[in-house]
């Protein structure tokens, strides 16, 4: 591989800047607090003035960044309270949850997985920027092409007798349906015990129309990049495709929920994005 082609994935990118944004543009309190994301991106200078950098027009969507974020991350804590100690992060972009909470993050062995060239971008990122990457952390390149992702877990030090939470966030929209079934049945193999929290898409309909406008926006950007959105899921549909799967358990954590956690008290009106939902399932 060549110096050339480490370089990070476009949309993981947009995410960290979009974090970014939400602390240097929104009011406090802030739902999450990621200023290392855009260090590790070192964006062009004038970023903020990006069309998908927008304060107005992008907050639904960097709201339910940052909240979906924020869900996670105090997931993870109880989860660390229950005793589990394997963190699986597939799809995981500039993912800082290794950098910004190492108190919580050494509770756990966490598995980042991510595509070859990006995730060697995002290493040698770390080292220059000077962080450490600690023996509990572990970055995992599949090239899902041509590699089976379960395989390199397990050769990277995944223990797949014990419980486990996976987090797949801003990923099944990239997949095909037969895609996200089957990392579905391969996930309800998981020690009992072990939780997938997994985003998904909400189909266009189901949005109401400003939104459906700032979708259309975003499905737009995605097609350019080369990474079109190519699975929506219903609420109840994802939920009964994860039991039919093999889970014991699954649940549906809607925006309103989001918004009733993270967002009730806000002045400014700030609120997420309906389009991108979280199902929590459970083996």
């Amino acid at each position: 591989m060549t110096h050339e082609t480490l370089t990070p994935d476009s949309t993981a990118v947009r995410v960290a800047l979009w974090r970014a944004l939400h602390v240097l543009d929104d009011p406090p309190p802030h739902v999450f607090d990621d200023l290392t994301g855009l260090r590790l991106a070192a964006p062009e200078e004038g970023w903020r003035h990006r069309p998908d950098m927008d304060p107005q027009t992008t907050a639904p969507m960097r709201a339910g960044i940052v909240s979906r974020a924020r869900f996670l991350e105090d997931l993870l804590a109880e989860q660390a309270e229950r005793g589990v100690d394997q963190y699986v992060v597939l799809g995981a972009g500039l993912d800082t949850f290794a950098q910004r909470r190492p108190d919580l993050a050494a509770r756990f062995t966490v598995f980042e997985v991510d595509q070859p060239g990006p995730q060697a971008w995002k290493r040698r990122r770390l080292t220059e920027l000077g962080f450490d990457i600690p023996p509990w952390l572990r970055l995992v390149p599949v090239d899902f092409e041509v590699d089976a992702w379960w395989r390199r877990l397990i050769e990277a030090g995944f223990d797949p007798t014990r419980p486990a939470l996976v987090a797949s966030a801003g990923v099944s929209m990239y997949l095909t349906r037969e895609a996200n079934i089957a990392t579905l049945r391969q996930l309800s193999q998981l020690a009992s015990g072990s939780t997938l929290a997994t985003t998904f898409l909400l189909p266009l309909e189901l949005v109401d129309a400003d939104e459906q406008r700032l979708r259309r926006f975003a499905e737009e950007g995605a097609r350019r990049s080369g990474t079109p959105f190519l699975s929506f899921f219903r609420p109840e549909e994802l939920v009964k495709l994860a039991e039919d799967a093999g889970f014991a358990t699954a649940r549906h954590i809607s925006s309103a929920e989001l918004t009733t956690r993270y967002f009730a008290d806000r002045a400014d009106g700030l609120r997420p994005a309906e389009s991108e939902q979280i199902v929590i399932a459970t083996t």
